[in-house]
């Protein structure tokens, strides 16, 4: 499967974005979901997932209720909504999937993941 992450750009600190991914190749709806990002200087880590079905989804601790991830298996899409961001929340932004025959299970862990988008860069301005 290939990966397309969309939608990042310039945003203002207390606004809203929508970051999208896109699968072909395979139907998405074969792969557990997630999103990563990465700042200049750290490493890559976790920000949300959904299952399969998308019944199931699992954010970082700091998303606060800020992230929201949803899919749209009938047009291999991922979606990664950013409410109210802070500067903080300035990174690249990357869509992963894995394969996996459970329709219920979230993966956390970027080892997890065995494909990978090119990333999206997200700019929060205060």
């Amino acid at each position: 499967v290939q990966l397309q992450a969309s939608g990042g750009g310039l945003v203002q600190a207390g606004g809203s974005m929508r970051l999208s991914c896109a699968a072909s190749g395979r139907a998405s709806s074969s792969y557990a979901m997630g999103w990563f990002r990465q700042s200049p200087g750290k490493e890559r880590e976790f920000v949300a997932a959904i299952s399969r079905s998308g019944g199931n989804t699992r954010f970082v601790d700091s998303a606060a209720g800020r992230f929201a991830i949803s899919r749209d298996n009938a047009k291999n899409l991922v979606y990664l909504q950013i409410v109210s961001p802070t500067p903080e929340d300035t990174a690249v932004y990357y869509c992963a999937a894995k394969a996996t025959f459970s329709t219920l299970a979230v993966y956390t862990n970027r080892e997890s993941y065995g494909y990978w988008g090119q990333g999206t860069q997200v700019t929060v301005s205060s």
